[in-house]
């Protein structure tokens, strides 16, 4: 199923909301597109300035329809390093990046974590939500909550970033 080009107009409104809001933010880099070919996942990631091998990302997958907000690094070392934190604090992945959403003004309990390695090169940390209709990317709530994940993984992780 390919996305119509008022769904990719509204995916490239909702990222843009993004980039325009990070635009001037110290923590970051300038962001990037990430976009595989087969339009399943339209991503932006932002390159931490802590550390270049580590980046803050949301993605939308639209044929799901899905958001999805995490950390990801490229180096290995990093990736063993973030998971030796979460378990030197005593929680779970789950609890971890709770308590990163509750600092950025999310309460939302246990969230699901993926904790996984993409095309062999990048090791990530994530947390997606469904969304009922792709058209809901629109709605101020849904992208709060984006807001609010993605602070929420800088909350959770920027301690560790360098």
């Amino acid at each position: 199923m390919v996305i119509t080009a008022a769904q990719r107009d509204l995916v490239d409104s909702f990222r843009s909301s993004f980039e325009d809001a990070f635009a001037r933010d110290d923590r970051f880099k300038a962001p990037a597109r990430h976009d595989r070919p087969d339009g399943s996942t339209l991503a932006v990631r932002w390159p931490t300035a802590a550390n270049e091998h580590v980046w803050l990302e949301i993605a939308v997958r639209p044929l799901i329809p899905q958001v999805r907000v995490g950390i990801l690094t490229d180096d290995r070392w990093k990736s063993e390093d973030f998971e030796e934190k979460i378990e030197e604090s005593g929680d779970t992945m789950s609890e971890f990046v709770e308590m990163g959403f509750e600092e950025a003004g999310l309460t939302w309990l246990d969230p699901p974590v993926e904790h996984y390695r993409e095309d062999r090169t990048f090791f990530y940390f994530a947390t997606a939500v469904e969304l009922p209709r792709l058209d809901d990317l629109a709605m101020p709530a849904v992208r709060e909550k984006a807001r609010q994940m993605f602070e929420g993984y800088f909350h959770a992780f920027g301690p560790y970033l360098e």
